[in-house]
């Protein structure tokens, strides 16, 4: 085939050749149109009765007699013009006309039937067929694309063909998930050197399930083991299988497991797996035949592979839950491989990969940032230095710097700034109820440490309060639990302490605590009450789980104490947050002075503004911040914090 794409395919089936089929057809039509119309002179319509009168003149020198009228044509004039009638003769036969153009003389030519041309009759509908034929066929290639047989078309798998060269993606593009790679590795021996393998008798898995959350790395991993092992490459999306006529997933499954086979050693690449291997025939609605032909296409393939072939198939899924059993037995998916969020170092192994073209001013910064961006995926890190080179070419700037690097974080975690116009009193509001989050954060030793608080709207939130996590948590220990608790519900608290009155913007923060404590007491066993005891209802979605409802293994008295033992926790964590509250009132209100003055402060700035507000015991209330001979301190002292220490807010 030309690597000219400009080059027009040729063939009976080429697009081009498809193209012209209807100007041809046109063509043809309008010239056996212009054939059957003869044209000539000018013929002017008379009446049978004026015709007559001009063959009793003996001015016409040609008659032509056709089925059902007669034209004349009358002698030359001086100028030499030909004059020329038309009239259409009578149903009844006219003996009288014959007789009158032998005696004037005239040359009598009589036309043959225009009925006895077979072809002038079929040729409109046959151009008519030729163009619905056309239709048919470009709506058939649009489905699957027509093969050179004119067949089959829509069966055709829409896969990525196996490349000529061997993908440049290695092991070593991918970093943070080791124990993946690990995993996988045996499988480049087996793709590299199949017959050693087979000398001794070895069958090695050849279904590998990747799981784990969106971003982790589950495509690029499947690549880099193709590039490691030097093979060809077949990509498809479980989505891609599935169309409106059944059956066409499953000639999709055949020709991609096909190709795979010529190409052996080969590996082949199914993402989001959980769009057609959903367990079948349960779900609301029940099951849908196409995907359950296509699922049932794939377990076949899977089964058909004999000991001499060197296929590997790879499947990526986010939902391994609502996989079909038949997937996952013996011979078919069977090794699982879990690819987990990164850890801080793995972070840190993933933005260097990332960072290769990014110029940054100064690579320490990414320790920072490594640190800093707890539950992020390789995807959202990539991101991250995306947006952070966004920032920095925004600014006209030949290098990402830290500030650029913070920027992107926050704008990730917290969202973009947002204009809105605030009321005074709905800023003072705000400023008390994240001022509240932050304190119990502060006074609470179990919490994670502070980041920022801002009251400046970033995404859908009017203000936040931000920790980031500095180890990793695997385990979430009881004491931590009701810290997160407390902070919480300090906004509610703050307002309900320093205003009297609560508000709606405590809705987030409610229904964030009411969802940790219902896990504390149903799944985690937390309290002495119910002790350890599963008391959860099923999570199984209607859509995608194994059956349409779960009946509640609990009575409904043990329901009401679960009822009840959660409204105990989230009210024991307000009145924790109060006391903390009570007990730092001064340096609480100080620092609602502070972030209503100034929209953002950094942790460092928060710790300063505490640490000066709780030397101060002014009489209440008191809004102004504390003078100099009070605390020892400048209020302006608590504005210096991150601007400088480079390593505050990390």
């Amino acid at each position: 085939m030309s690597d000219d794409p400009n080059k027009r395919p040729n063939g009976p089936n080429s697009p081009w050749a498809e193209s012209m089929l209807i100007p041809w057809a046109f063509a043809l039509l309008l010239l056996v149109m212009f054939s059957m119309l003869q044209p000539g002179a000018a013929v002017e319509t008379v009446s049978y009765s004026e015709m007559k009168r001009l063959i009793g003149t003996g001015a016409v020198a040609e008659a032509v007699l056709g089925e059902n009228a007669i034209t004349v044509t009358l002698a030359a004039d001086t100028t030499g013009e030909v004059a020329r009638y038309k009239a259409v003769t009578p149903v009844q036969p006219d003996p009288d006309l014959l007789a009158m153009l032998e005696a004037a003389d005239v040359e009598i030519t009589a036309e043959a039937p225009a009925g006895d041309s077979l072809l002038l009759l079929f040729l409109p509908w046959i151009v008519i067929l030729g163009v619905y034929v056309w239709l048919q066929r470009r709506m058939f290639s649009q489905i699957g694309g027509i093969d050179s047989r004119g067949i089959g078309g829509m069966f055709s798998g829409r896969f990525s063909q196996p490349t000529a060269s061997h993908s440049d993606t290695t092991f070593a593009d991918v970093a943070g998930q080791e124990q993946a790679k690990k995993e996988v590795a045996e499988l480049v021996e087996f793709l590299r050197e199949p017959e050693r393998f087979q000398r001794v008798g070895a069958v090695v898995p050849r279904g590998v399930l990747l799981m784990g959350p969106p971003g982790t790395g589950k495509t690029l991993l499947a690549r880099a083991l193709a590039g490691e092992a030097g093979v060809p490459f077949f990509s498809t999306s479980g989505s891609e299988f599935i169309e409106v006529f059944v059956g066409v997933g499953a000639g999709r499954v055949r020709a991609m497991f096909d190709a795979a086979r010529k190409s052996a050693p080969s590996v082949i690449f199914i993402d989001e797996l959980d769009s057609i291997g959903r367990t079948r025939g349960t779900g609301l609605g029940g099951g849908h035949d196409e995907r359950e032909q296509t699922l049932n296409q794939i377990l076949a393939e899977l089964d058909g592979f004999t000991g001499r072939e060197a296929v590997v198939v790879l499947a990526a899924t986010n939902r391994p839950d609502v996989l079909d059993p038949a997937l996952l037995r013996p011979g078919r998916f069977d090794r699982h491989v879990t690819l987990n969020l990164p850890d801080q170092k793995a972070r840190r192994a993933i933005l260097d990969i990332h960072a290769r073209d990014i110029p940054l001013s100064n690579t320490a910064d990414l320790d920072d940032v490594a640190a800093g961006t707890p539950g992020f995926s390789g995807a959202d890190l990539r991101n991250l230095l995306n947006e952070a080179a966004i920032l920095a070419a925004r600014r006209q700037g030949d290098l990402v710097d830290a500030a650029d690097l913070q920027e992107a974080r926050d704008k990730i975690i917290l969202g973009t700034v947002r204009t809105l116009a605030i009321q005074p009193q709905e800023r003072h509001r705000l400023a008390v109820h994240e001022a509240g989050h932050t304190a119990v954060a502060h006074f609470t030793p179990e919490a994670d440490p502070l980041y920022k608080v801002t009251i400046i709207p970033r995404g859908r939130s009017l203000g936040g309060t931000h920790m980031l996590s500095r180890e990793e948590h695997h385990t979430l220990p009881e004491g931590y639990l009701r810290a997160q608790l407390a902070i919480l519900l300090a906004g509610r608290a703050a307002e309900r302490h320093f205003l009297g009155s609560v508000s709606s913007g405590a809705d987030d923060d409610i229904k964030r605590a009411t969802e940790l404590a219902r896990s504390m007491v149903a799944r985690w066993g937390m309290t002495e009450e119910l002790g350890p005891v599963d008391l959860r209802q099923s999570e199984d979605h209607p859509f995608l789980g194994q059956s349409i409802a779960q009946p509640r293994e609990h009575a409904d008295e043990t329901a009401a104490r679960v009822d009840l033992a959660v409204m105990t926790l989230l009210k024991k964590a307000e009145a924790q947050a109060e006391d903390i509250l009570s007990r730092n009132e001064d340096a609480v209100s100080f620092l609602i002075r502070e972030l209503e003055k100034r929209e953002v402060l950094e942790a460092d700035e928060i710790r300063l503004c505490l640490d000066a507000g709780e030397k101060v015991r002014p009489m209440k209330p008191r809004l102004e911040p504390p003078s100099i001979s009070e605390t020892g301190k400048r209020p302006e002292d608590c504005e210096k914090g991150s601007r400088d220490d480079p390593s505050s807010g990390t």
